[in-house]
């Protein structure tokens, strides 16, 4: 059964999130966050397979991507607010607590909640980004990490990151994409898609912003202790950005850690492999959430 994609704005945080919402109403809920270059698509083939499974799935824009408000400054993109919009998410659902599943820097946000706001959450689920701590370890220690990081330094620059992001129709977003992918994994539709996405006023810059107030407040993006709830980690291999070591390294700040590798996936596991990904989110999911509406 196919459940219609919901397009909503809400309040939260003192800003407006586009968001995705599909399912059954009284399903638990299960938030799912992209990371960049992204938006709520990214988790396209995810969210009716959760949906079809009973659960309530919101996916947002999160600040300064696609349809979503773009606050101004770069203070406005701190790790502090980017979880209080998910927060705020779980209030206006009406929830106390939620199940978050999160990639990439929607991953960094669920690694963050779960740290500060595990009484919020019945577990999280996370996709190719460590641990806040050993990434902030690998960046200051680790030479081979720090050279597949060399774009988090270039986003510091003012202005020059946008200009290139945006020329040529986003061609550097539509390579970074399909050259770090698996062949085919990002259709000629799709990039369309995420080029709509990028094109929305101020969106380059608020995407960027996200790494802008981590590099100029690394501590608080780093200061994340153990992790006490249910940690279901998915990684691929392939990463072009990440050491595969730093999601095991991950797992001995966990609790209740369990960690799956896929050899041949790139970081957009998701999206390579959305079977065998869907399969492990959602027995994730049963173990962790209440049971899901029929």
């Amino acid at each position: 059964m196919a459940f219609n994609l919901e397009h909503h704005h809400v309040s939260t945080n003192g800003i407006r999130l586009h968001v995705v919402q599909c399912g059954p109403a009284a399903g638990p809920l299960v938030i799912l966050l992209h990371g960049f270059p992204e938006f709520w698509y990214g988790w396209r083939h995810q969210i009716q397979a959760l949906a079809a499974a009973g659960y309530r799935v919101w996916v947002p824009d999160q600040r300064g991507y696609n349809l979503s408000d773009k606050p101004p400054r770069v203070a406005d993109y701190r790790m502090e607010q980017l979880g209080a919009d998910i927060l705020g998410l779980l209030d206006a659902a009406g929830v106390g607590k939620a199940t978050l599943i999160g990639h990439d820097w929607g991953a960094a946000v669920t690694w963050w909640l779960a740290a500060h706001h595990p009484a919020r959450l019945h577990g999280v689920a996370i996709l190719n980004v460590p641990h806040p701590a050993v990434l902030g370890r690998a960046l200051r220690r680790a030479p081979q990490q720090l050279l597949k990081s060399w774009y988090i330094f270039f986003f510091q620059l003012p202005w020059l990151p946008e200009k290139l992001f945006r020329r040529r129709q986003f061609r550097f977003g539509r390579g970074a994409l399909r050259g770090t992918s698996r062949p085919g994994t990002f259709t000629t539709d799709d990039l369309h898609r995420y080029t709509e996405a990028w094109a929305q006023p101020g969106a380059p810059t608020a995407m960027i912003n996200w790494y802008r107030a981590a590099f100029r407040k690394p501590s608080r993006v780093g200061e994340a202790g153990r992790i006490r709830i249910p940690v279901r980690m998915l990684w691929g291999w392939q990463d072009s950005f990440l050491e595969p070591v730093l999601a095991q390294l991950s797992m001995n700040l966990c609790d209740q850690g369990e960690l799956t590798y896929f050899d041949q996936a790139t970081h957009w596991l998701h999206q390579e492999e959305p079977e065998k990904v869907n399969r492990l989110l959602l027995e994730f999911l049963q173990a962790v959430s209440p049971p899901a509406a029929t």
